[in-house]
């Protein structure tokens, strides 16, 4: 199946086109057979010659009901152009060439209709030349009459040949089908129309509605008016969701593979139309079947800062247009660039940004947006329409390589500095070196540590456990000389002073497994512990406080807490009338 959205001014014969090639009445609407004028899309299919299908959204041409038309073309990959012959080409056919230009349409064909009420040469090289100055370049001229049925022969061999030119579908890309109608069936519920331009649906599948914080899912598939269990692009489909009232979704909102596109109210689009400069404030943002209102910020000639009325699911390199709907002007088409763009805080951001996205062009590229981002989610750039096939360099983060280098130095310069102005600390606190290297999250520091340096007990420091900045060193060795052949007396506060013991340093010491605290101001030497239990064994168990404290030749003041500590430890065990027995 190949779709194709009609094109042109009012009463140039459209719907009769339709309805001659399908047989198939495209209006809907009663009150758009009485006063014979489209008001709304209509949809129609036929079989072509080569035994292919061509599927038709039939759009209204008058322009009142211009939105109406731009929700049908949005999605389309093709146009049929509809010019009377006896009327030539018109305002609506300037404004709709307009639509389709902005919005990229590369493939289309030209049907001059009326031709047995005037010659249609006349028409036919007007309309060509107009549509080829847009997007669709030079196309295909067929000269039919609804009517008469003349040259709609000549007609369904030039969509043939217009279907074989159509790019190949993107089957394997997410699924976006931006719903172009809604109602409800009778026993089945909620069933919602669109074009599909890539992608699958499944019966089964779960979708993402836009917006909406909870899945659906599809319970059914209609395409050309059969039950279908799949859809492949591009096709017309109708999805009948499970469980999905009516009034949750309408024309505009889109069906979403899960977790594959970005919800984003800000974008930075490339213009192609009016300057920059001269557009109004506000205008309508059409993408899609979607018509979102838009403050405008320009930044550069050709660039501006959109702010949607509501967040769309939209990709880098997507194409929309902006229609001033108080003049029925399309100010121009754009092209998507960024749809995650950085917050504009600062004098002279706006032009620093212009200059960024003036070097963009819309097509994903993963080494550009990681130089700009520098750091960022893999499921993020996903959403954003950037493919991804770089390693991570911790968990799903992906970073521009220079900067993740930078990184690296600069971490080893932070602990270093640290280390300077803090030499009694073991190492910079991971969450320090977080803030200080502005990571947003406390793994990338983890795994930017390298050798020499390693994380022990949540900082960042030497590789040597016992590393001691030196004046603790050489306190520790003035202990080991003093007290080593003592080695359960421990050094009055004032006599730690004077070995250049204070609260820091005997922190940095203990941190460090160099000195063994067991209160305040009150240390041994590490090996203290393994010593007083040998030295315990080799009493008469059990054992008092006394005993103890005259084998160990020590005070009342260090017998008490280090008993304490090997209780906590298990080394001895304290008993109901307070003496003890060692544990063996």
């Amino acid at each position: 199946m190949f779709v194709v959205a009609t094109a042109g001014h009012v009463d140039h014969g459209k719907s009769t086109l339709v309805r001659a090639l399908t047989g198939m009445e495209p209006d809907r609407w009663a009150e758009e057979r009485r006063r014979g004028m489209t008001i709304d899309l209509g949809f129609a299919w036929t079989t072509l010659p080569s035994g292919g299908t061509v599927a038709f959204v039939d759009v209204p041409g008058h322009e009142r009901f211009v939105p109406n038309m731009l929700a049908g073309v949005g999605p389309v990959p093709a146009a049929l152009i509809v010019v009377a012959a006896d009327e030539g080409w018109m305002p609506q056919s300037a404004e709709h060439l307009a639509a389709l230009d902005a919005l990229g349409v590369a493939y289309g064909l030209l049907a001059v209709t009326r031709a047995d009420l005037a010659d249609p040469g006349p028409a036919t090289a007007r309309a060509r030349a107009e549509i080829a100055e847009t997007s669709l370049g030079v196309v295909p001229a067929v000269a039919v009459s609804g009517l008469t049925g003349a040259g709609l022969p000549q007609l369904r061999a030039a969509l043939d040949r217009l279907a074989a030119q159509l790019p190949a579908p993107a089957l394997d890309d997410p699924v976006r089908l931006w719903v172009d109608r809604s109602f409800t069936v009778r026993g089945s519920g909620t069933v919602v129309t669109g074009t599909l331009g890539a992608g699958r649906l499944r019966v089964g599948d779960e979708l993402e509605l836009a917006g909406a914080d909870e899945p659906v899912r599809v319970r059914g598939l209609h395409s050309l008016g059969e039950a279908r269990p799949e859809a492949a692009a591009v096709a017309r489909v109708a999805v009948n969701l499970r469980g999905t009232p009516r009034d949750r979704l309408g024309r505009g909102d889109a069906l979403l593979t899960p977790g594959r596109f970005h919800h984003t109210d800000l974008v930075d689009v490339r213009l192609a139309g009016d300057p920059a400069a001269d557009l109004p404030a506000t205008l309508t943002l059409h993408v899609g079947s979607a018509a979102v209102p838009v403050r405008v910020r320009p930044l550069g000639p050709d660039t501006v800062r959109l702010r949607l009325a509501r967040p769309l699911p939209l990709l880098a390199g997507d194409r929309a247009l902006l229609r001033d709907p108080g003049r029925h002007h399309v100010s121009g088409g754009v092209r998507v660039l960024d749809v995650a763009p950085p917050p504009l805080g600062r004098r002279g951001a706006a032009a620093a940004r212009a200059q960024v996205l003036a070097e963009l062009d819309g097509r994903p590229d993963l080494a550009g947006e990681l130089r700009r981002r520098r750091l960022i989610r893999a499921g993020a750039l996903i959403r954003m329409g950037v493919p991804v096939h770089a390693e991570p360099v911790a968990g799903d983060w992906l970073a521009d390589p220079a900067h993740w280098r930078r990184l690296g130095e600069q971490l080893t310069e932070e602990v270093a500095r640290h280390a300077r102005e803090h030499p009694l600390e073991p190492g910079m606190p991971v969450d320090a070196l977080r803030q200080r290297l502005a990571l947003p999250d406390r793994v990338l520091v983890e795994v930017l540590v390298r050798p020499p340096l390693r994380i022990h007990a949540g900082r960042v420091g030497a590789a040597s456990a016992n590393a001691l900045p030196e004046p603790v060193a050489l306190a520790v060795q003035r202990v080991r000389a003093e007290y080593g052949d003592r080695p359960f007396r421990a050094p009055e506060a004032d006599r730690l002073v004077d070995l250049g013991l204070g609260p820091r340093e005997i922190g940095a010491a203990v941190r460090a497994g160099a000195l063994l605290r067991l209160a305040d101001n009150v240390v041994l030497l590490p090996d203290a512990l393994d010593d007083a239990v040998r030295v315990l064994a080799g009493l008469p168990q059990p054992f008092t406080l006394s005993a103890a404290r005259q084998a160990l030749d020590t005070t009342r003041r260090v017998a008490v807490p280090l008993l304490e500590l090997l209780d906590r430890r298990g080394a001895t065990r304290r008993l109901p009338d307070d003496a003890r027995i060692v544990v063996t």
